[in-house]
């Protein structure tokens, strides 16, 4: 008997899509690094090649934002994501250390369910797409049911350029029978590896709670502190070209302005120069009723759209070139409801007596729903800058640049990436900027090690006798040889070489390139990915004893 439910027929297709995409997911295993490049290159360019297409597309069907910025989106996944992805190695052995004698190995995830959300579906579903045939996923798509038309085209636009160059063509799947039961089914199906899921909170929970390793994002609530010592004209227009770029659509644009008293007024002339509208308290209560629903979550019809639209809508007559709507605001909370993640060209405006309280304003910010996510800072104080790095509970501190294209890495040097992780703060596994390298899980090939050869790192805290009463337990209890003795002393007139590191980060790596050194690093050091990608071709990084 047919089935004539949609929910049924959505939860059919997921099992049956997520079967034959791990089935496909075999046979992508067995491809070669110069095979999986090639095919990645024939769907970038073919994104690339229908980028504005695509773009109007998604703006006639969801309403949200607008054809020329979505472009750029589209641009940003083909082009700048496939730059930063083209040279990755994601198959067969990936790295070897001669010194530990282990050898790492590329394990793809299997069958990638993607999410896609209808803020921004053709270029989330690029980027997905594109990250996961690069680790040698299979990828089933889930569209937004109001974006399902836009994303299923920008599927068939990279799946025939896939296919003929030799993607298998259940690698790469989207579903047509679309609903919340169907979603929820590809998250939880037997043959699913891996979600990355782009949504509300209540989609990225739903992910987290289905069984299956999940990367899942959190909300961004992003305020913009603006310090005394700045750049004043170039902070706002920062400011005010990532609030209303794409009309705020993204997770990363600013929601609040935070500056300080010292430099108000010039702040507030060169808002009004940039295109902001102060709003009056009245219109402040008259655009929070159109802007925010009474669950304190973004009005959906008037997330995407353009501040004169939104005015309109609220009863208030605005300039005709007015870019964005900006509410001064007393607090932060229920009772202040433009303080919360706006979706729209809607800024929130805080002034503040100096950096100290810009910094406690900005916390409040981030805690009533931006946590983990993304904050802002223009400041010429470099000092005030590394503060609010050290003590603000998010993961991307992006200083001098809009945070809306800027955590994304299009205006800074992060790994460019349309899905951002808001790590623990948020209930997220990670707080990287998501890539190819997150979809593959590492083997390694550790052959045995002579006692003397091992050079284990020595905890910072143990004293002499306890790691010697640690090496001969475990010589006794494992059969190794007898410890080694300490370094000997440095010769007279030598000068000792600094100490070899046990944990190396991607920020260790940059400041040694910017210094022009090299890290000494313990054989059995600990180094992260993002600081073994940073050191790839830089000699940077010299194992101890080589």
């Amino acid at each position: 008997m047919a089935i004539e439910d949609k929910d049924l027929l959505s939860i059919q297709q997921a099992r049956s899509f997520a079967a034959r995409a791990k089935k496909a997911a075999a046979a992508l295993k067995e491809l070669t690094q110069e095979q999986v490049d090639r095919i990645v290159e024939a769907m970038a360019e073919a994104a690339r090649t229908e980028a504005e297409r695509l773009a109007r597309l998604a703006h006639e069907e969801t309403g949200f934002g607008n054809t020329k910025d979505k472009t750029a989106k589209n641009l940003f996944s083909a082009v700048d994501v496939y730059n930063y992805i083209r040279p990755l190695r994601t198959v067969g052995i990936l790295r070897e250390d001669p010194q530990a004698r282990v050898v790492e190995i590329a394990e793809p995830m299997g069958v990638v369910a993607a999410v896609v959300p209808s803020t921004n579906p053709t270029s989330t579903a690029i980027f997905k797409a594109l990250i996961s045939i690069k680790a040698r996923n299979a990828c089933v798509m889930s569209p937004h049911p109001s974006a399902r038309n836009c994303i299923l085209e920008s599927v068939g636009v990279m799946h025939g350029p896939a296919v003929r160059a030799g993607l298998p063509a259940d690698a790469l799947l989207c579903l047509t029978e679309v609903s919340l039961e169907g979603t929820q089914e590809l998250m939880r199906a037997r043959d699913t590896g891996v979600i990355l899921a782009t949504g509300g909170i209540g989609l990225v929970r739903a992910a987290y709670s289905s069984g299956k390793p999940a990367f899942g994002v959190g909300p961004g609530n992003v305020p913009a502190y603006v310090e005394r010592t700045a750049d004043v004209p170039k902070a706002v227009k920062n400011i005010l070209d990532g609030k209303t770029f794409d009309y705020g659509t993204l997770c990363s644009s600013e929601q609040s302005i935070v500056c300080d008293e010292a430099i108000k007024d010039q702040v507030i002339a060169e808002v009004k120069k940039n295109g902001g509208y102060f709003l009056s308290d009245p219109e402040v209560a008259a655009v929070s009723r159109v802007v925010v629903t009474p669950q304190r979550l973004a009005n959906p019809e008037i997330v995407g759209k353009p501040a004169t639209y939104i005015a309109e809508k609220a009863g208030i007559k605005v300039p005709p070139e007015t870019r964005a709507l900006v509410a001064p605001l007393a607090g932060v909370g229920r009772d202040f409801p433009l303080s919360i993640e706006k979706l729209s060209p809607v800024l929130a405006f805080y002034v503040v007596r100096d950096w100290h309280e810009g910094c406690e304003r900005c916390l409040q910010l981030l805690r009533y729903g931006g946590t983990g996510h993304t904050l802002g800072i223009h400041s010429r104080d470099d000092a005030v800058i590394r503060e609010f790095a050290l003590r603000k509970p998010v993961y991307r501190i992006i200083a001098n640049s809009q945070t809306s294209m800027g955590a994304t890495g299009y205006t800074t040097g992060l790994a460019p990436s349309m899905s951002l992780g808001c790590g623990a703060y948020a209930g997220n596994i990670t707080s990287d900027n998501i890539t190819p390298l997150h979809l593959i899980n590492i083997k390694r090939l550790a052959y045995e090690l002579p006692r003397e050869a091992r050079g284990r790192p020595t905890p910072v805290r143990a004293s002499a006798p306890l790691r010697d009463q640690v090496a001969a337990f475990l010589d006794d209890r494992l059969g190794s040889k007898a410890p080694a003795a300490g370094p000997a002393p440095p010769a007279p007139g030598v000068t000792p070489k600094p100490p070899a590191v046990d944990f190396v980060s991607e920020e260790d790596v940059r400041r040694a390139l910017r210094e022009g050194r090299t890290i000494r690093v313990a054989p059995r050091a600990i180094i992260t990915p993002a600081a073994r990608d940073a050191a790839a071709g830089g000699n940077v990084l010299v194992v101890d004893g080589s």
